[in-house]
């Protein structure tokens, strides 16, 4: 990571009562990037925060990165 984002996650952290360090930083970013540039951008941060609520939930955070990873890689548009 680095120094800005390292400090900017220190000072969230500590905004929300959270710490950084049980955050998945790697992972939460390549799930970011993988649907910003295989469905659409904006989907990026929003699934970013359905991957937290899944994780707060119980579900593993290695399997939802995983999964969202794999559905935005082998995405294409649905819509005609």
């Amino acid at each position: 990571m680095t120094g800005d984002l390292d400090s900017w996650l220190a000072a969230a952290g500590r905004e929300l009562g959270l710490d950084p360090a049980e955050v998945p930083t790697k992972a939460v970013l390549d799930v970011a990037r993988d649907v910003a540039h295989g469905v659409v951008r904006p989907a990026a941060p929003v699934t970013a925060y359905l991957m937290g609520v899944a994780v707060g939930r119980g579900a593993d955070p290695a399997e939802v990165a995983d999964r969202l990873s794999e559905l935005a890689l082998a995405w294409s548009d649905p819509t005609p």
